[in-house]
């Protein structure tokens, strides 16, 4: 009897665990504060080096050109290997730069941001598509703010091409937020 009343109690434990991260997965707002609050965790001390943004987009574009856009949940949440060094992957279209995926601005998705301007006056996603267009990918500033803050700060992003396995033809960026100036004034910045 004893066992028994164990086992319930285990399986009713596992079962809300379950219920609960599918709510999330299903909650759109709730698995953006979670990436949110992910990806502030994973924020170091030590700057970002522009070689762990370029790698990091690579290896997202392998997933995207090997399982489509049906991979965009591996973007993000708690413990998504694209949430890292305090910054984040977003995927948006080429041809009209409708943002796909945003694991933290989850009310861009579906937007178009072609005329979208930074504090300065820069059409930023017009810049991005329109490297991504002449060289296949490259490095973008722009002002934009921090994750977890309202704090408009410099970003240099590195964006690049990616066909999806399902022939979605997208731009992927990273953004660095403290960066190494020295390593950052040896790139080649749109």
């Amino acid at each position: 009897m004893r066992r028994s009343v164990i086992t319930t109690v285990i399986l009713a434990l596992s079962l809300s665990l379950i219920v609960g991260s599918i709510a999330i997965a299903q909650d759109p707002e709730a698995l953006a504060k979670e990436s949110e609050a992910y990806c502030k965790t994973t924020a170091k001390d030590a700057p970002t080096q522009p070689e762990a943004i370029v790698a990091r987009v690579e290896a997202a574009c392998a997933v995207l050109s090997s399982e489509g856009t049906a991979a965009f949940p591996k973007f993000k949440g708690d413990g998504s290997e694209f949430l890292f060094d305090g910054t984040y992957i977003w995927i948006h279209s080429l041809d009209d730069a409708t943002m796909l995926m945003h694991p933290i601005k989850y009310k861009m998705e579906g937007n178009k941001y072609i005329g979208l301007k930074d504090k300065k006056g820069k059409r930023f996603f017009v810049a991005m598509n329109k490297l991504v267009k002449a060289q296949e990918s490259g490095w973008v500033e722009y002002f934009w703010p921090k994750p977890g803050t309202d704090e408009i700060v410099r970003k240099i992003s590195y964006v690049k091409g990616c066909k999806t396995a399902d022939g979605v033809d997208v731009v992927l960026g990273c953004g660095i937020y403290n960066g190494d100036e020295a390593a950052l004034a040896a790139l080649e910045i749109n």
